[in-house]
């Protein structure tokens, strides 16, 4: 993970401009391999995450998909502007499906669940400074899940008095059950695994 200021970052993209980025701004990102997000309008580049993290995605997101009620919608990796120049890509959210609109490029309103597959390099930042952004602008449930071949783990987050409170946690073969947004539950190790989720 880095953190750039337009300066020098991409001259073709943004000619003779040093100011901080805006929403506006994310949609002439160039489509290289690289999620960006803006804190504050500052940019933050994460670079293609390794395999155990896509896999936890995929897993994660198709089992949320199965358990899903039809007033929600799944998603992976969608773009959400969260402020003018707060830029967030959760790996997964759940969004309402009655705000939802298929022909926008990013979402414009919190998530009710974000989830985060910390990487190596955004570990310490998802569980820090990201976990303060989704509190500060109301996302009423966050999830951290380590994707360690080890031992597995995740650790969710519920919004209460806008405080996030922890609201449960599993590793490895341990059951993760949790009622928000929906009932679904699952061990961290099937998120690894090739066999079928459990």
């Amino acid at each position: 993970m880095a953190v750039m200021t337009i300066a020098g970052a991409w001259p073709d993209v943004w000619p003779h401009e040093d100011r901080p980025l805006t929403v506006a701004d994310m949609e002439r990102m160039p489509d290289d391999g690289n999620r960006y997000e803006l804190d504050e309008g500052m940019l933050i580049v994460s670079p293609a995450p390794f395999n155990n993290h896509q896999v936890v995605v995929t897993r994660l997101a198709v089992l949320l998909h199965l358990a899903c009620p039809g007033e929600f919608i799944v998603l992976a990796g969608p773009g959400v502007n969260l402020s003018d120049m707060q830029h967030r890509v959760p790996d997964i959210a759940v969004v309402q499906a009655a705000a939802f609109k298929a022909d926008y490029v990013f979402e414009d309103r919190p998530p009710i669940l974000a989830v985060e597959v910390a990487s190596r390099s955004t570990a310490r930042y998802d569980r820090t400074r990201k976990k303060a952004v989704y509190e500060q602008y109301g996302v009423q449930s966050y999830w951290i899940v380590t994707p360690d071949l080890a031992k597995p783990a995740i650790v969710s987050c519920e919004l209460a008095g806008g405080r996030f409170t922890d609201a449960g946690r599993a590793s490895g073969d341990e059951l993760f059950e949790a009622a928000r947004p929906f009932p679904v539950s699952f061990t961290p190790a099937s998120l690894l695994t090739a066999g079928p989720l459990r």
